[in-house]
Order: structure tokens, then C-alpha cells, then sequence
């Protein structure tokens, strides 16, 4: 089974320390973010994880994108909407993710794998979906209804997933919904906003939506993605829900979310086994892969990665 991450990590910024660094600083060529994504890789690497994040550094989830996204102004760490929603004139999260792919790239040179473990090893890029950013966020002025703000802000961020998807350095996209699960948004209009930024990307899609499924898995199920990522290990209903309804998925990837991100400690390894063969069981280990329930950023880094490598080492019994 390949291996995954949700997204964020806890690894701090490092402000400049030696005189070189010093230097680099007062020159602008010290990238602490940079550095940040380094750790971060080799981290998941050392841990063995197949597709790596970018530790996801500019910011909170909502805010990262609506800083450089017209029609939101971001102050005292929230985001408003305060005129209609148009594309961004840059690529928001792109650098990153390149320079993700290029430490990837640096490392597996000096580990000894197969071409077949190779082949499974990648960059995933990030996206925050449409729906959770509105909901997130307030709305000023010019629209009435958080619907039509989401489908402007799907087109808008359509222009991010054509420039991850052309980049040359994403396995798969990732789209962060987690506000699917909590009864707040219209699913029809989310549905459609998901259509409209997987519109002719071309690497596989994944949608994250964390949170308790009982009474949307059925509706995710029919969204046009590659990859449906929910989390296992800390909500003891959706497993259950998943082994009723599992043939929804109709030919899409499952991603399995095995370990508790709100558990600062090693998960149970008897626990994460057993879970594991529930999802085997649902859906067939062909059809999975395994990640965390959501991003390890409240977790302390040398758990997260005694926690992934725990995750890896089940992938590698099973696969």
C-alpha cells in the first residue's frame, strides 16, 4: 500500500543563527520556510513515507490562499470577503511544492530502493477547497449567500490546480474540505465547486474531508475525484459507515486515515492493525492508502515520525 501525509507538520522557522546564516539574512537569502520543508521531507523519507507534503508553512489553511486570492483582505488573522472573488495573479503554493520535489529527489538518490519503491515515491500538492475557505471566512459585502462565493472561489482556485498540475512536480492534488462533514455547507453547490477545479487536471485528485461521515459519505462518493481521504482513527463511527457503504466508491482510491493526529504519543500498534485490516477487509488493499487522520502539526516531530514509521511498517506487512 503507498504511504501518505494529510499535510502540516510542527517543525518551527528557524531564525538565522550563525554569521553565515546572519549574512544570507541581511543579503535575503536566508529561506527559513525553506529549511522548514527540508526537515520536513526528510523527516517523512526517514519514516518511509511514499507521497511527502511540503509541511504546508505559509500560514493556516485558509489563510495561505486568501492573502494572494482578490475579493478577500486578511486581517487579525481572518479572512473576509469584500468584493467579488477573482483567479490570483500568482502561483500561491507551487515554489514550494517544487522545492518539495527537489529535496525528494536529492534523498532518494542516496537511498538504496527498487525501481519499484521509486516508482511509488512523490510530492503531493495542497489545496484548500472552496467551500471551507467561505465558510472560514466573513462576508462583508457583494454577495448575499456563501454559495455563489464558493463557485467564484472554485474558478478562481482552478488557476492553482492548473499551475500544480503543469508544474511537473505533483504525484496528486490534494483538496482540503474538511467543512464537508459538519452539516454547514449545500453539497450540490460543493459538489459542483469540486467539478470546477478538477476541470482538466490531469494528475489524480484527492479530496480530504475529515470529521464524522454518517450522512454525507453516500454524496462524497459521487464527486469527481481519484482519491476520497477520510479519517479512521480517531472517529470510531466511520469505519463502520465505510464497511456499509463501501462499494460507493466505484473504482476510487480510498485514502485510510490510521493514525489519531489528536494523540501527542505513538499510536497502539494493536489498535492500528487491526483498523487497518477493517479497511482491507471494506475495500481491498489495492484500493488504499494509508496516511494520518489529518495534518501532525500539534504533534511533536520525533512522534510524528515514530507514528508514520509505524504506519509505513503496515504497509509494507500488507502489501
Amino acid at each position: 500500500m503507498i504511504t501518505t501525509v494529510v499535510g502540516s507538520f510542527g517543525i518551527e522557522l528557524k531564525e538565522p543563527k550563525t554569521t553565515g546564516e546572519k549574512i544570507k539574512s541581511a543579503l535575503g537569502l536566508y529561506d527559513p520556510i525553506k529549511l522548514a520543508i527540508e526537515e520536513t521531507v526528510k523527516l517523512q523519507l526517514r519514516a518511509g513515507v511514499d507521497i511527502v507534503g511540503d509541511g504546508q508553512y505559509r500560514g493556516d489553511m485558509v489563510g495561505s490562499f486568501t492573502k494572494h486570492i482578490p475579493g478577500f483582505k486578511f486581517e487579525m488573522n481572518s479572512s473576509v470577503i469584500v468584493s467579488k472573488i477573482r483567479a490570483p495573479q500568482v502561483e500561491i503554493m507551487v515554489k514550494d511544492i517544487k522545492y518539495a520535489k527537489k529535496v525528494l529527489d536529492n534523498e532518494l538518490k542516496s537511498m538504496n530502493l527498487t525501481e519499484e519503491e521509486l516508482s511509488r515515491k512523490g510530492v503531493k500538492g495542497l489545496v484548500t477547497g472552496p467551500s471551507t475557505i467561505v465558510h472560514s471566512s466573513r462576508i462583508e459585502s457583494f454577495y448575499k449567500n456563501k454559495n455563489a462565493a464558493i463557485i467564484d472561489l472554485a474558478h478562481a482556485l482552478h488557476h492553482e490546480m492548473k499551475a500544480l498540475d503543469n508544474c511537473g512536480a505533483c504525484k496528486y492534488i490534494q483538496i482540503d474540505e474538511p467543512f464537508l462533514s459538519t452539516g454547514m455547507v449545500d453539497i450540490k453547490t460543493a459538489k459542483e465547486a469540486i467539478a470546477i477545479l478538477t476541470e482538466g487536471i490531469n494528475v489524480p485528485v484527492g479530496m480530504h474531508v475529515c470529521g464524522n461521515l454518517d450522512g454525507v459519505f453516500k454524496d462524497l462518493c459521487t464527486f469527481n475525484i481519484d482519491i476520497l481521504d477520510c479519517e479512521f482513527a480517531g472517529n470510531n463511527v466511520n469505519i463502520g459507515i465505510l464497511e456499509e457503504n463501501a462499494s460507493l466508491l466505484k473504482g476510487k482510491k480510498l485514502g485510510f486515515g490510521c493514525l489519531d493526529t489528536t494523540l501527542n504519543a505513538v499510536d497502539d500498534k494493536e489498535e492500528v492493525e487491526a483498523l487497518i485490516k477493517r479497511g482491507i477487509d471494506a475495500v481491498g488493499q489495492e484500493n488504499m492508502l494509508l496516511d494520518p487522520d489529518c495534518g501532525l502539526r500539534k504533534v511533536d516531530n520525533d512522534i510524528a515520525e515514530a507514528k508514520l514509521k509505524l504506519m509505513c511498517d503496515f504497509a509494507k506487512k500488507y502489501d
